[in-house]
């Protein structure tokens, strides 16, 4: 279990995570004052199969969605194996909503996306820029923003589950190698 903590003067952040594998049963626990994006975050650890405890406040939502994004961005690039796969595509139904997620990684942020609300849009780009993925999601089709919001989690999740996975020979997937990126 890694713990990643964040503070500023606008929100505290704390947050415990660890990979469960393919059969993930412990529930998340979300705190974050905010009961929908509380829904989302353990949405989203469930379908990523991770152990997930995380405690947030902030002064506003936008710093409070934001701030959360980033943290559990950091945690997970904390907990990626260098044996992973990599890459993830899972594409999620949920009644009219159909999103696809599909996500790399490898190290390099990048988010292409359009999610029908900006603070979740912005959510997932902050994410993806935490955690060091590229992360492409497409709303195929949906009128229910609730709908899609969550299948764009769902999706999320279960792409992240994929890449996370350890390759079978447990060598390191790129051609490149393990990448090293050292800091003085």
């Amino acid at each position: 279990m890694k713990t990643i903590v964040r503070e500023t003067k606008e929100t505290q952040i704390r947050i415990e995570i660890a990979e469960n594998g393919e059969d993930a049963t412990a529930a998340a626990q979300i705190d974050t004052t905010l009961p929908y994006f509380d829904h989302m975050l353990s949405t989203f650890a469930r379908y990523a199969g991770l152990t997930l405890k995380l405690h947030a406040r902030g002064d506003l939502t936008h710093h409070l969605i934001e701030d959360v994004a980033i943290t559990l961005g950091a945690a997970v690039a904390s907990i990626v194996p260098a044996s992973a796969v990599r890459y993830g595509e899972k594409t999620i139904p949920m009644d009219e909503a159909l999103v696809q997620a599909v996500i790399d990684i490898g190290g390099r942020p990048y988010y292409r996306g359009k999610v029908p609300n900006i603070l979740y849009d912005h959510f997932m780009r902050s994410f993806s820029d935490n955690a060091k993925v590229t992360l492409h999601l497409r709303v195929i089709r949906g009128t229910n923003r609730h709908h899609i919001i969550e299948a764009c989690f769902k999706s999320l999740g279960l792409a992240l589950r994929q890449a996370l996975v350890a390759s079978g020979s447990g060598t390191v997937f790129s051609t490149k190698g393990v990448v090293a990126l050292e800091v003085k």
